[in-house]
This record gives C-alpha cells, structure tokens and sequence, in this order.
C-alpha cells in the first residue's frame, strides 16, 4: 500500500471490499399521446435489444452502478432517450408517452437515488451488508453507523433512531411489517434478526420526517424489498458463528420465481468472551422464502414465508469482574447454580398480488399472518462475595484479600406469551404526468395471552433484604430479631388475555413541477387509526388520531448540485401490546396514543472530490412529544408505566459524508449530536433512557493495491454513554446514573478467489464459483470494556451500594468463506 493510502486509511481506522458489479432493470409500458398502448416500440442500449408486445409492456436488462443510455424507436413516433443509473438488481419502472410532433433525446436523466434524495431515504448498498464485519452482522450492523441510529449492545439488532427507543421503528419486507419477540430481554437471546441479507435486493431507511404511506410510529422506517430472481443461482456462507445459505429459482417460462434461505446461528463464541462463564447452547435457526408468479403482464402475486425458532439454554457457572480505582481496585466474584430454558417459535406468512388495472392505476392487495410462542423459564442462584483486590499479589493479582460484603440472589421466572397477529391491507397507485395518489386501508387483529411470574429474593449477611418500594418494619438483623413478613425483593405476577382490532389507511399526493428554472418536489399526506383493547379488567374505549404530514423539496438550477428539503408534522403511536403492560405486569386498556411534531430541515451537495462522486448530508431535526409512556430499559427489555403522564422532546444535528475515498467502493463518515428529556408529572425535564449524545461512526472500504484480490474492511462506532445501570427501583429524580462511553471497532480481512473481474482467469476447480472468498474477522479490534447493565451489591459493613459493570464481549476472532453458484 502506498504512503499517502496508508496515511489516509490510518486517519479513518476502517476498510472494506469492492462492490461486484451485476445487472438492473427497466421496464414499463409505453403509451401513446391519447394514453394507448404502444406495440413494436424497439428498445436498445448496449447492443441488447427487446420490443414492446400488444399491450406496450417492455422489460430490459442493463449493466448496474453505471450510467446508460435507452433508445426508445417505433416506425411511426419519434425517438426518445433515457438516461439511468440504478443499483445492483434494482427495477426501475419507467411508463413514458411517445408522440409523433418532436424528438426527445438527451433530456431525461433518472437516477433512482434522485427519488429518494428528494425524500430524505438513505439507500444502503446490499454487497456492503454482506461485507462489512460485525458481530451481528447484517442489515442492522450497517444501520448504526448511520447519524442519528444509535446501539450500546453489538449482541442485538435493535436500535434507537434520535431519541426513540427499540419498540419506536418500523419494519417492512416487500410492504409487509414485520415484527420481533416480545419476551427478549438481553441482547445474546434474539439470535437472528428477521431479515435475511441473502434475500436482499433494496435497502432504504428513513431516520425521521417520512411520509404518511408508512405506518403508525414516532421514529424511523426500514423498507427492505427482497429479490426476484431472474436466473438460477446458489450461495453460502460458514462461520464460527454460524452458517446460511440461498438458492435462486426460476422456472423455463419465467413466470415462476422463488428465492429461500436457511440460517443458523451459534452465539457460544461471542458469549465465552464475557466475564460470566458458562454452559451455554444456543441454537437460532429460521428458513425463508420470497416467491413471485406472473399470472400474467398485468397481474403478479408473491408469497414470503418464514420460520424461525431461537432456543437458548443457559447455565451460568462463574464470574469474576475486576472494577474500582488504582487506589482501591475491587473484585466481584459469584458462584452459580441452575439455569435458564428459553424458546421463541414464530410463523409468519404473506400473500400479496399486484394488479395494474390501467397504465396510471395499481391496486395491491396484501394479508398476512404473524404468530409466536414464547416461554422464559429460569431458577438461578447467585453467591457473590466482594472485597478488596491485593494488585501487588504477583500470582494471583486478582484475588480477593477483604471480603467487604457477601450474600445470595435467587432470580425466578415462568413467562410465557402466545400472540397471533393478522393484517389485511388494500393499497393503490394511481399516476398523472407530474402527479401521484397513493391511498391504502388496512384491518389488523391482535391476539395476546400472556402470562407473567417473575420475582426475585435477595438475602446479604444471612437475612433476607425486604422489597425496597413496601413499607415494612425496619429490618435491624442480626442485632434485633425482625418480625415483619418475608417478602420477595421484586415480585410479578399477572394473566393478561387481550384481543386489539385496529382499522388504519392513509392517503398522500406526490407533485412534481417547477418555479422558474428549479425543480419542486410534494408530498402531502394523512394517516389515521382507529382501535380499541378487549379483555382487560375494564374495558378499553375505541380511541382515534389523525396524523397529517408533509414533505418539501427543492433543487435550484446551480452549478453545484444540492436539494433542499423541510419535512414533518404529526406523528402518532397508538400502544403495542407492551406499551399496554405496566410495571405490575398488568394491562391499561385506556392507554392513550403517544404523540409527537417532527420538524427536519435537510440538504443534500453532490460534488466531485479526487474527481470522484461524494455526497454530504446534513440534517437538522425537531420533536416536541406529548401523551409520552415513560419507560426503562434493561440491556434490551423495556418496561412501560402505562399511564401518559410525560411530555419530552428531541433535538439534534447529523452529518454525513458518504463516497468513493478509494475508487470503486463506497465509503462514509457520520456524526450526530442528539439531546433527549422527558418531564414526567411535571416534575422537571431530565435525560430520557436514550439520551446519547454524540455520536461518530466510520465505515470504509479498500483494498491492497499490489494485490487487489485482498480485501480489506472496518466498522467503527463510537457512542457517549446512555442514562442506565441504576436499579430498577430507582427514582431517576432522585438517582439517574449514566454507563460509560460505547466503544468498537470490527476489521475483516477477505481473499478473495472469484469475483467479476477473474471470470476470464478461472483455472479449472473455480469455474463454477461466480464469486470465492474466504475472510478473516476480529471483532472488537481494540478489546474495550463496554458494559450494558450494572449490577448492584451491597457493602454490609458501610451500607453501600456498588454498581458491577456487565460488561459486553471482548476481542473474538472469526474465520469465514462467502461463495455463490
């Protein structure tokens, strides 16, 4: 590697691969000045050519992350051109009206990032995905190295996205919203996140401000489109942590199509690396399938199925943790006995059919079925002893010379949960010239039978600690006998069986035109949704909102290419099962709809530096809430009060810079300043659990110039520490503590055998490989100590509390082969 590449590599600490070269589609139809279709319309560019058939439908497969040029013919009408750059497998549907009065050549260009800049949507490449190292690797590893997305916890795919926490963001796979457990509580359960990055073909997220076609919550929108395959094709991976692998299918008359993938996953690499050791048997498994069928042009339907069932078995043997100051280094040591058995099954099925009833009008008609059943059983017992650490103990500088305090912790829990969830949902597409109406109605019937036993005894100095929010006589042992009741430290206990029916739909208008030599962009839209709670101890009222939103972009005629947008307005978020549960574990059918005014000013400068593309993102953004559900977090569980007696806000600032710093790879830099608070029963406004204030993260790629087959790639995050770690009894008026900074950085290394460009240089045993690669990966480059949780332990003798950090995996090393038929 060179000197000034060393140099720039050493100032960002992250690399990464090239992106493969493949194909996209254009396809449409054509149609005539009085809006008839058009037959025979030969379309060329390359040198590949098709033709319209009777009914003006055309299709034409074209060279990706490339501009291209289309020459659209007919005997009888005038030519035209099209101009597009589209992403690897990206369809771009294009419907243009060819006339016989003048030419139209050399005026359109259609990027199908210019849709989505002018809406604020950042697309992520899917061959990035697959690259970039981590230890959940997948579609939300790259999410947190996005401004404004942030995690704490590298054993979960769940995020926070400016001040909103994990139940706060939308999913969607080919329109359908998906859904996650609802019973996780630490990051190392969930397993595999529900997206499969095998199936992927687009990838588009909204951090805030998106428009009123997408769903009822207060945060952000990840709208993922699985393929459709075109040919045949098979690939695989296997790791240490686990393996996946997919296959394309495609029948002889192209109407059929099918993608499927099987994954498993084994956690036991990355949960040995903690201070906890353990008998520890994952297994995370699901098998998916996207498949399409072309009734005919006019009418498609599509199926996507999954099944997935994550079973964890946990049996915690020993824990040492080391924390303190130089002065007074401190030891936790814990001995354990029993085990966790926990099981998660999920079923989901969707059927969605596409019809185009006319060239300006598509109706989609779309039901599916989600249902889960999930049980979390454990009984374990914990026998700690803390004291003072003699450092100077060359043998044993970790031993603990001055027990300061001992005791027990008996943790119980029989939860078990069953929900089935069904959806069906109308939507529809109806386009003029510069105009668009997109309209949706949807009914959705949630099931819900849960039951919750959950408690804790703590015993310190051989007597039993009494519930710290139960008045009780004051418990003096051994000095005086007590003669109060025995009582668990926490307790929970409740039955909930409860049935929500909600009605929702929406309606937006898209506008595309001009003032003066500048081109305007519209999105004006409203949401509502209706819904009622049945089977609680009283019943729930049928409640209503109303959320209008707005979007507003302009591009002025400059040199410098930049877009100008202001987007919001008022978003709600009727409760989810667990925003219903409160503290006690029991349902508040009445709980209102959380409510917020987004505001965000964005912009986007497309420039030239190196003389390659770059762009710079910047957004400004602001949420006043009001009705908020104040809640906790414990590593990934979240608890509500239930009760809407909060107001908050969000502030922030986030900056991108995304482009080719190595030529041919995309690369970027990302920084956001967010400030969160809440004022719970207007006692004062303090920092709400998701408050991380800064936030910098790094993702780039490169590759060894004197042997390009070596790839080299890094992912960094850099977080300020989250509000967290008190107890959970805690008043956070009166104690708010604060986890230390988030720090990480993952590096992988990939030879890679087979890619597009050694397809003419392939000896013999890889000429069935389209793509070869074997990489090495290291996760937590730098081994720093991040810690999700504290424990909390009691110093019999000064009556003190010691927060224990909990802390996260330390530096682990995977090796992996990535191949594709």
């Amino acid at each position: 590697m060179n000197y000034n590449r060393f140099i720039f590599a050493f100032l960002f600490l992250f690399f990464s691969c090239i992106s493969l070269a493949q194909n996209a589609f254009v396809k449409g139809v054509i149609l005539d000045t009085e809006k008839h279709p058009v037959p025979s319309v030969n379309i060329s560019s390359q040198g590949n050519s098709v033709q319209t058939d009777s009914n003006g439908f055309f299709e034409i497969v074209i060279p990706s992350n490339k501009k291209v040029s289309l020459i659209f013919t007919h005997v009888s009408l005038k030519t035209m051109s099209l101009t597009v750059s589209l992403k690897t497998n990206e369809v771009f549907v294009f419907n243009p009206i060819m006339n016989n009065s003048q030419e139209q050549m050399g005026e359109v260009f259609v990027s199908s990032g210019n849709r989505k800049r002018v809406q604020g949507i950042a697309t992520i490449d899917t061959e990035t995905i697959k690259k970039i190292p981590g230890a959940n690797a997948g579609i939300e590893n790259v999410l947190k190295t996005l401004p404004g997305v942030n995690s704490n916890n590298e054993l979960s795919t769940q995020y926070m996205v400016r001040g909103g926490n994990y139940d706060e963001n939308l999913v969607y796979v080919n329109e359908v919203e998906v859904y996650r457990p609802f019973l996780i509580r630490s990051g190392q359960q969930e397993g595999l996140s529900f997206t499969n990055t095998d199936l992927v073909q687009n990838v588009d997220f909204s951090a805030g401000g998106f428009q009123a076609k997408f769903g009822d919550k207060l945060s952000s929108v990840l709208d993922i489109t699985y393929r459709k395959p075109t040919q045949f094709g098979a690939s695989f991976e296997a790791s240490f942590l686990g393996g996946s692998a997919s296959v394309d299918l495609v029948s002889k008359n192209k109407k059929w199509s099918a993608v499927t993938g099987v994954r498993y996953r084994n956690n036991s690499l990355l949960v040995n690396s903690q201070d906890t050791q353990t008998n520890y048997t994952p297994t995370f498994a699901d098998v998916q399938t996207n498949i399409n069928y072309d009734i005919s042009e006019k009418w498609q339907m599509s199926f996507l199925g999954n099944i997935s069932q994550n079973k964890y078995l946990y049996q915690p043997l020993t824990r040492e943790t080391k924390f303190g100051t130089i002065d007074q280094p401190m030891a936790l040591a814990v001995y354990y006995q029993g085990q966790e058995k926990d099981q998660y099954d999920t079923y989901f099925g969707a059927l969605k059919t596409t019809y185009k009833v006319s060239p300006s009008l598509t109706l989609k008609l779309i039901g599916s079925l989600f249902h889960t059943t999930e049980k979390e059983h454990f009984d374990i017992l914990a026998q700690y002893r803390l004291g003072n650490v003699n450092a100077e103990d060359p043998e044993n500088p970790s031993a603990i010379d001055f027990t300061r305090g001992i005791g027990s912790q008996l943790n119980h829990a029989r939860n078990d949960l069953d929900a089935l969830i069904a959806n069906i949902e109308l939507k529809g597409t109806k386009e003029w010239k510069e105009s668009q109406l997109e309209f949706g109605l949807k009914y959705t019937r949630e099931s819900i039978r849960d039951r919750v036993v959950e408690w804790e005894m703590i015993d310190s100095a051989g007597f039993s600690l009494n519930p710290p929010l139960v008045i009780l006589p004051e418990n003096n042992q051994p000095y005086t006998p007590y003669t109060g009741p025995l009582l668990p430290y926490q307790d929970i206990r409740a039955a909930n069986f409860n049935t929500i029916n909600r009605f929702s739909g929406y309606a937006q208008w898209n506008q595309q035109s001009e003032i003066g030599s500048s081109r305007i962009w519209y999105h004006l839209g409203a949401r509502f949704q209706s819904w009622s709670v049945s089977g609680a101890l009283e019943e729930g009222k049928n409640q209503t909102v109303v959320s209008p939103r707005a979007q507003f972009a302009i591009k002025p005629d400059w040199d410098r290419d930049m877009v100008f947008r202001i987007s919001g307005g008022l978003y709600h978020q009727p409760p989810f099962y667990r925003e219903l549960r409160d503290l006690d574990g029991v349902v508040n059918p009445n709980v209102k709809a959380q409510e917020a005014v987004h505001v965000v000013l964005g912009n986007d400068y497309n420039f030239k530096m190196w003389n390659r593309p770059f762009k710079w993102v910047t957004e400004v953004y602001y949420k006043s809430l009001s009705d908020v559900n104040v809640y906790s977090i414990d590593n990934v569980r979240i608890r509500y009060v239930a009760n809407n007696n909060a107001k908050a806000y969000a502030q922030g600032l986030d900056f991108r810079l995304n482009g080719e710093f190595v030529p041919g790879t995309e690369s970027w830099v990302s920084f956001g300043y967010m400030k969160t608070e809440e004022n719970y029963e207007n006692k004062g406004y303090i920092a709400r659990p998701t408050d991380q204030r800064l936030k910098f993260a790094m993702l780039f790629q490169d590759y060894m110039p004197n042997i390009p087959s070596v790839k080299v790639y890094l992912n960094l995050v850099y977080n300020t520490g989250l509000p967290g770690g008190a107890p959970s009894y805690t008043d956070p008026y009166l104690y708010q503590n604060r986890l230390n900074d988030y720090r990480r950085a993952d590096i992988g290394f990939a030879k890679v055998f087979v890619d597009s460009s050694t397809q003419n240089t392939k000896t013999s045993w890889l000429k069935n490989f389209k793509e070869l690669a074997v990489g090495l990966e290291v996760f937590n480059l730098f081994n720093n100590q991040n810690a999700i949780t504290n424990t909390w332990v009691r110093d019999v003798y000064s009556k003190n509390q010691y927060a224990i950090p909990n802390y996260m995996t330390s530096r682990v090393f995977n090796v992996k082969i990535n191949a594709r038929l």
